[in-house]
């Protein structure tokens, strides 16, 4: 997607917005009301400037940090129309190499939070069902139909992920404009009872509040509070899926119906507050009790579908985040799929998988939504927190003033930091959950990494020009048979005629591998969409081809599709001998056969490395051997592909010393 189509707007793109980008914010008004009456310990306790202070803390909340910081400023930080916090560390990765760890600990959050959310949406909204009498007399309070209903809507939720996240968005785009309406108007029809509410547009409410007797959780509040934005992160991630200009001409349209719905709810508690009978209600939810009892039914139904899309929010950004992380090299390479012709639609069907059965893992262990909130949101503050650093370094890279770069840096650390401690009370309450699973993120990234960082520290790179004239002999030699007419090595460790010494290995230590012509392919993914180029040098001769492939990242990886183009049109040139086959279905064939050789390392025993880089890279060739399969990454599960391992010998070899005769009797004298 380029700058252009990115800043247009279009009706269809701003449905994808609301069925893709603002799910997750848009089920808040269900809980956030809720939570903050529960933890101040019931209705009883609330007062009018209570309620005032709260709102106005929940209206600010949404101002600041979804409005100002993502919308007005996050978008603005777009690789080629991708968002999301791994984009914003490529904007200004030259700014210092540290720079990478806080991008690795927000995407490894917000990743864990992608688990999380879809499970404690659902649930929640599920749970809802039974404000419906008719499903309460059928299943009173019994947990086992929620969690069965729960897990078959998360199963279908993910199955449907392979559509792509255009025709997802589509379909949920129109739920959730409607989903909106009806929040601006049943916040409406309360709102209006009590004009008086409009004072919470005053700040000082939020302020007096946080510090008020009548607040009897201090400053925790905010973690309650929180909640209103917790899709904000996920509304920068989704960028690439709906366009920048989509989300900011619709996202006022969102703020006015969520500001009015919890408007809403607030003049309906100041009225309600004092009424026995309201205080006697356990849980009382203000958002189901404050809509005409006509309507309640409607309602849930409504708060369901609503959660259930909330969960594509999260989803649909953890596609993209992993993405990013394998273009960063900070995860094994997994085959990524494009539903659909549109920027930023992808689907990566392992991740679809983990992603899955995590969520099923919570809500079968955890089995009701209220074990689950506790855990719900604390992830999101520690990726809020390096957005919000990674964002004063675009914002000094983009000549903006440094007084007002490190103020505007300043203003929300400080705003996110105290979110972050007031969610770090739920840490032993169920919050442990989100952090381990970030930290298991947090360690592949981490070890694949310095796994990269290891290899191309010790790796071992050998000239083409050297082994030119033993190439030539062995594609000449008539003792030996013809391996192949090409034989293609694809590796990214190439480096002008430098390649991995694992190569000449595997040509001519291995099994001699006679053809006529040696490829040594690299195929470099860019940040463009549908870049197609390759650049070509065979070093003065017709047996060697030294290719750089440069693919979009939208482009299918088939090499071989690719390189029997190269071939045709180096033929054409005269640089390349003709390769008549005789036998072939097609008449005139001048292409010969081809071969993939790819190679599986295996790290050997005689390195040198220290203890911790040795198991690094241990873990790290096991993850790839796990999560990695090079035939299918590059197109080639029909082609003959070869498959060998070689091994990795990184860092000094061990020597072995040499003992002379009367050395060799004193042992023998020791073993007798």
């Amino acid at each position: 997607m380029t700058k252009k189509n990115m800043d247009t707007f279009k009706v269809g793109g701003a449905l994808v917005a609301m069925g893709v980008v603002y799910g997750d914010i848009g089920t808040s008004p269900l809980y956030v009301m809720k939570a903050i009456i529960e933890g101040n310990g019931g209705l009883a306790n609330v007062s009018t400037d209570f309620i005032l202070g709260s709102v106005s803390l929940v209206f600010w909340t949404l101002t600041l940090l979804t409005t100002v910081k993502y919308v007005l400023i996050a978008l603005n930080a777009d690789n080629h129309g991708e968002g999301g916090i791994f984009s914003l560390y490529t904007l200004v990765k030259k700014s210092g190499k540290y720079l990478l760890f806080p991008a690795m600990i927000g995407g490894a959050a917000l990743l864990a939070d992608g688990v999380l959310t879809p499970a404690v949406t659902v649930t929640t909204a599920i749970e809802g069902l039974r404000g419906i009498p008719r499903f309460y007399e059928a299943f009173g309070d019994d947990q086992h139909i929620i969690v069965i209903i729960t897990m078959i809507i998360i199963f279908g939720l993910f199955m449907i992920q392979r559509l792509g996240t255009q025709k997802v968005g589509t379909a949920f785009g129109p739920i959730m404009l409607a989903w909106f309406t009806f929040l601006g108007v049943m916040g409406l029809i309360n709102f209006t009872n009590d004009w008086t509410v409009l004072r919470a547009l005053n700040p000082y409410y939020a302020f007096h509040v946080l510090m008020s007797d009548e607040n009897k959780m201090g400053i925790f509040i905010l973690g309650s509070v929180f909640l209103a934005t917790t899709g904000a992160e996920a509304l920068y991630s989704d960028l690439g899926h709906a366009g920048r200009k989509n989300i900011r001409v619709s996202w006022p349209y969102i703020k006015v119906c969520l500001t009015l719905n919890y408007f809403g709810q607030a003049a309906w508690i100041i009225s309600i507050k004092d009424n026995s009978t309201y205080q006697n209600i356990e849980l009382l939810n203000p958002f189901f009790r404050m809509m005409p009892s006509s309507m309640t039914v409607i309602g849930v139904l409504f708060a369901t579908m609503a959660a259930i899309i909330a969960s594509q929010s999260l989803i649909s950004g953890s596609y993209t985040l992993v993405s990013e992380a394998i273009k960063l090299r900070l995860l094994p390479r997994l085959k990524i799929i494009y539903p659909t012709d549109q920027k930023g639609q992808l689907y990566i069907p392992a991740v679809n998988t983990l992603l899955m059965i995590g969520c099923l893992g919570i809500v079968v262990t955890f089995r009701t939504s209220a074990h689950m909130e506790s855990a719900y949101g604390l992830a999101i503050t520690i990726t809020m927190l390096m957005t919000t650093f990674l964002i004063l370094f675009y914002l000094l890279q983009e000549g903006v003033p440094k007084i007002l770069s490190y103020s505007v840096f300043l203003f929300f650390a400080l705003i996110e930091g105290v979110f972050f401690i007031s969610s770090a009370t739920k840490f032993m309450h169920g919050g442990y959950v989100a952090v381990l699973m970030a930290l298991i993120i947090f360690s592949i990234m981490l070890i694949w990494h310095r796994g990269n960082v290891i290899q191309e520290r010790e790796y071992d790179r050998v000239s083409l020009c050297d082994y030119m004239d033993q190439l030539e002999s062995l594609s000449k030699d008539p003792s030996l048979p013809q391996y192949q007419t090409n034989i293609v090595f694809l590796t990214s460790k190439i480096k002008g005629h430098r390649i991995g010494k694992e190569i000449m290995y595997s040509i001519l230590d291995k099994r001699p591998k006679k053809a006529k012509v040696y490829w040594f392919v690299n195929v470099f993914v860019t940040d463009e969409p549908y870049t197609q180029e390759y650049y070509v040098d065979m070093m003065g001769t017709d047996f060697i081809v030294n290719v750089q492939l440069r693919l979009g990242f939208r482009m299918n990886q088939e090499v071989n599709v690719y390189l029997r183009q190269i071939v045709k049109e180096l033929m054409d040139e005269g640089k390349l001998p003709k390769q008549p086959q005789k036998y072939s279905i097609m008449k005139g064939r001048e292409v010969g056969d081809f071969a993939f050789v790819l190679i599986r390392e295996e790290l050997t025993r005689v390195t040198s490395l220290n203890t911790i880089d040795t198991m690094v890279m241990q873990i790290k060739l096991a993850i790839k051997k796990i999560a990695f399969d090079p035939a299918r990454w590059f197109g080639l599960e029909y082609s003959d592909v070869i498959l060998e391992h070689v091994p990795l010998v990184i860092g000094e070899q061990k020597e072995v010393t040499k003992l002379n005769q009367i050395q060799v009797d004193d042992f023998d004298e020791e073993d007798d």
